[in-house]
């Protein structure tokens, strides 16, 4: 075991396939999207959503739940799961030394857009005054501060659609420099309105097939034209693993190494030759002190995009000198969460490892003859593996690759 190695103790997980862990890992093994017509994204061209089910925030944050958004609510329900999964106790742990960094990629929209028509209606006098705290990105790492007692470094870290993995890097950053003994990582996102699927509608992201939301979250088929909008959250807990070890906690995959590297090519458009991201996977490889032979698995970023999915597929091509182990894409199942992506699918990728079984990519009945990869297709396949990576891409060209091993 490397003295760099960071110890994944707890787990927190809600997507479209279930409001936790045990679930989520079902319904992403069982294959079937959830996508559906949403009703509250109205009249807009792509009204197709991939909502968490039978979450009810009220029942987590009784009546404060009105205080806070939907990406709070989720990003503090996962919290809470990781760290009762971990064992931890947080009357008795030491605050101070609790870390808690989460990634968000947009701003909330339902806030903002409510207290928009107000000032539009000149209906001043009735705007919230927490119409800033509860539409700020930091407002899921301050809420669960508040909440769990943590009182060491948190922050919000905003990469767009590599948040979530951006803020693990962090957490894992912290760790390393004994600035923290646990850190409560993860992403969260609430997108789930007219205004952000118009405007991704109007970017040509989407997908249009309003005709079959179960098949539109289609990665690297060959007919794929775009992702669904998604809402979720995933939080890990973190710990030096001396530390897990002393408190007699039992890991469930190491984080073992980090990569991040920035295209510097577009405000939108990947790196046709995806630069950055191979800058990212060897800087990741390096960190863990492993060699790409080492790797079982990749957990893609496969947003379902045609041109995404063709450079991460080319790209890993070329890193794994034409051989890469089997892939998968979970937003097949779980759609887009945009900034909370990374961290879901690194729980994914932990749960992975501890079965070890790939799960399928969604909707996949004929590979692009474009993409040359061992997809996992139709059903989980069980499948050794010591190592796994998880990519994740966002706008501007933000590049992060997560390394986690067996434990």
């Amino acid at each position: 075991m490397s003295r760099r190695d960071i110890a994944v103790t707890g787990v927190g997980l809600l997507t479209s396939a279930g409001a936790d862990a045990v679930t989520s890992w079902q319904g992403v093994c069982s294959g079937v999207s959830p996508a559906a017509i949403d009703p509250e994204l109205g009249d807009v061209p792509v009204p197709l959503s991939c909502r968490v089910p039978e979450f009810d925030a009220a029942a987590l944050l009784g009546r404060a739940v009105w205080r806070t958004d939907r990406f709070v609510h989720l990003a503090l329900a996962a919290a809470c799961q990781a760290v009762t999964d971990a064992g931890l106790d947080t009357a008795t742990w030491d605050g101070a030394r609790v870390g808690v960094i989460v990634g968000v990629g947009t701003e909330s929209k339902q806030t903002s857009v409510a207290a928009l028509r107000k000032y539009l209606d000149h209906s001043y006098a009735t705007l919230s005054p927490l119409t800033v705290p509860r539409s700020t990105v930091n407002a899921a790492a301050a809420e669960i501060c508040i909440a769990l007692g943590a009182r060491g470094p948190s922050m919000a870290v905003t990469t767009a659609c590599a948040s979530g993995a951006t803020a693990l890097g962090t957490a894992r950053d912290l760790l390393l420099a004994d600035r923290c003994d646990i850190v409560l990582a993860g992403g969260t996102e609430a997108p789930c309105h007219p205004l952000t699927s118009l405007s991704f509608s109007q970017m040509g992201a989407l997908s249009t097939r309003v005709h079959d939301p179960q098949g539109a979250s289609r990665p690297f088929e060959r007919d794929r034209d775009g992702f669904v909008l998604a809402e979720g959250a995933g939080v890990l807990v973190l710990e030096r693993a001396s530390d897990a070890r002393a408190r007699g906690a039992r890991p469930q995959a190491y984080f073992c190494g980090y990569g991040s590297a920035t295209d510097g090519y577009h405000y939108a458009a990947a790196h046709p030759e995806g630069a950055g991201f191979e800058q990212a996977f060897t800087a990741a490889l390096a960190d863990a002190d492993l060699h790409e032979t080492d790797i079982g698995h990749i957990n893609a970023h496969g947003t379902a995009t045609p041109m995404n999915d063709q450079i991460e597929a080319a790209a890993l091509r070329r890193l794994f000198n034409g051989h890469p182990p089997p892939v998968t894409s979970t937003k097949g199942v779980t759609g887009h969460t945009l900034g909370a992506a990374g961290a879901i699918e690194a729980v994914l990728a932990t749960l992975t490892l501890r079965h070890q079984t790939i799960p399928p990519t969604a909707n996949l009945d004929q590979l692009d003859p474009a993409i040359d990869l061992d997809v996992v297709a139709k059903k989980p396949r069980p499948h050794r593996m010591q190592a796994v990576i998880s990519n994740s891409f966002g706008f501007g060209g933000h590049n992060a690759v997560l390394v986690l091993r067996q434990a």
